[in-house]
C-alpha cells in the first residue's frame, strides 16, 4: 500500500486532502492509485441533498452534520458548487457557510466546482466520496448544486437523496419540476419557521398524493425543518437512518450501488471518448464543423462520421 493511500486510511486530513486533489486533476498517471481507493471504498452511507438554489441546503447541510455527530458518528461533507464553463472558477461558498464545522476532527468538508458537468455532479465528485468512505467517515453528504428540471444526477450517486424545498420560492413550481417528486426518498421543508411554511408542506403533501407511489413500499416522507432554530433535524436523521434500514431489510441496497456504479462506468466513457474526441490530430472534426456550418451535413451524421473510426 503506497504512503498516500496508508495516510488515508488512517483518516489523516493531509493525506485526504491530497487523494481528493488527485481525483479533481484527473492526471492519468493517478488512476491506479484512485482504483485501489474504489476497491476499498463501500461502506459508507451517501445521502444526497439537492434542491433550488435559495432553499436552504447548505444551511441544512451544517445542522444535519452537527446531529449526525451527537449520535457519535462521523461525516464526511462533498459540497458542489456551480463553476463558469469559459473559466473553470467558482464561488466554493459552501465551505464558508459550513464554517462552525471545520474545527470538529470528525468532520471533512470538501468543496468543488461543477466543472460544466451537467446534473448537478461534478465529475471527480464519486472519487472523492470513495476517499471520505475508505477513510471511515460513517455518512458522506453530497450537496448538489441547485436542482433543475435535468439535474438529478444525484439519484444515480446515492443510497438516500432528499430533495429541499422552502417557502416563498414558488412553491407549485418547486413540486412540479420534472423528475423531482419521483427522485426524492426524503423530502425537507427548510424554514418552517416562517409563517407561509405551511403552505409550502401542503402543496408538497398534495403533489405527493397525486405523484405514482415509489415501488418497494417505501413512501418518501415531508419532513419539516429549520435551521435557524435547529428544529426538525433529529427527525430528518431519523428518517435518513430508517430509510438506510429499509433499503438493507428490502435488498434495494444493491440495486442503489448497482445504479451508482453504472452512473458511474457510463461518465468515465463519456470523458474517455470526448477526451480522445478532441485530441485526435488530423483535421477530421474540423472539416466535419465547415460541413456543418454549410448546412450541407446536420449535427447528428458529423457526428457518426466522427465515431467511424473511432476506436
Amino acid at each position: 500500500m503506497s504512503d498516500d493511500l496508508q495516510g488515508v486510511v488512517d483518516g489523516n486530513p493531509r493525506a485526504i486532502a491530497r487523494m481528493m486533489s488527485r481525483a479533481e486533476s484527473s492526471k492519468p498517471e493517478d488512476r491506479e492509485l484512485l482504483a485501489e481507493v474504489f476497491r476499498r471504498a463501500g461502506k459508507a452511507h451517501v445521502v444526497g441533498l439537492t434542491g433550488v438554489p435559495g432553499s436552504g441546503k447548505s444551511s441544512l447541510v451544517r445542522c444535519l452534520a452537527k446531529e449526525i455527530r451527537k449520535s457519535g458518528r462521523t461525516v464526511g461533507i462533498v459540497a458542489i458548487d456551480p463553476s463558469s464553463p469559459y473559466s473553470g472558477g467558482s464561488i466554493l461558498g459552501d465551505r464558508v457557510r459550513m464554517n462552525d464545522l471545520t474545527g470538529d476532527d470528525g468532520v471533512f468538508i470538501r468543496s468543488m466546482a461543477t466543472g460544466g458537468a451537467m446534473g448537478g455532479l461534478a465529475r471527480p465528485a464519486m472519487d472523492t466520496v470513495d476517499v471520505l468512505d475508505v477513510a471511515g467517515f460513517d455518512v458522506v453528504l453530497i450537496e448538489t448544486v441547485g436542482v433543475g428540471q435535468d439535474e438529478v444526477d444525484v439519484v444515480n450517486a446515492a443510497h438516500t437523496v432528499i430533495v429541499v424545498s422552502a417557502p416563498g420560492l414558488g412553491d407549485d413550481v418547486q413540486a412540479i419540476k420534472a423528475g423531482v417528486l419521483e427522485i426524492a426518498d426524503i423530502h425537507a421543508v427548510s424554514k418552517c419557521d416562517r409563517k407561509d411554511a405551511a403552505k409550502t408542506v401542503a402543496d408538497l403533501n398534495g403533489m405527493m398524493s397525486l405523484g405514482r407511489k415509489k415501488q418497494g413500499g417505501w413512501q418518501a416522507p415531508v419532513i419539516e425543518t429549520s435551521s435557524e432554530v435547529e428544529t426538525g433535524i433529529e427527525g430528518l436523521l431519523a428518517r435518513i437512518d430508517g430509510h438506510l434500514e429499509y433499503l438493507n431489510l428490502s435488498g434495494e441496497i444493491a440495486e442503489r450501488r448497482r445504479r451508482i456504479v453504472e452512473m458511474r462506468v457510463l461518465k468515465a466513457a463519456e470523458d474517455i471518448v470526448r477526451a480522445r474526441l478532441l485530441g485526435r490530430s488530423d483535421n477530421t472534426l474540423d472539416g466535419l464543423l465547415d460541413d456543418a456550418m454549410d448546412r450541407t451535413l446536420d449535427p447528428h451524421t458529423a457526428a457518426e462520421k466522427l465515431l467511424k473510426d473511432f476506436g
